[in-house]
């Protein structure tokens, strides 16, 4: 059964000789476009992914390959994901809930 989630995913690549990763977010946000059945959002700091834990899952790992395929050496990717059974759950439930309960 494919549960649909909500993640948060930073690919960091060391070792760039560079402070800036916008090209790095640029590549990975190319791979992301592929995945018609995925949502997401850059955020600042991350990228939020919302779809079927099995492609999400597969997106990231396509993400987390980018900064090799740019001659990085070393990658370190960052995941937390929100898989919730009970109900389904979408980047705006979450962001509403916590709008409702500041009233």
């Amino acid at each position: 059964m494919d549960t649909k989630v909500i993640a948060e995913v930073s690919v960091l690549p060391l070792g760039t000789g560079g402070t800036s990763m916008s090209s790095y977010v640029t590549a990975c946000v190319k791979v992301l476009e592929k995945y018609s059945d995925i949502r997401f959002q850059v955020t600042p700091m991350g990228t939020v992914l919302e779809g079927n834990l099995d492609r999400v899952l597969a997106a990231v790992e396509a993400m987390h390959e980018v900064p090799f395929g740019m001659g990085v050496k070393r990658v370190v990717t960052d995941l937390k994901i929100d898989d919730r059974r009970d109900r389904v759950i979408t980047m705006e439930s979450k962001v509403e809930a916590v709008a409702r309960k500041r009233k």
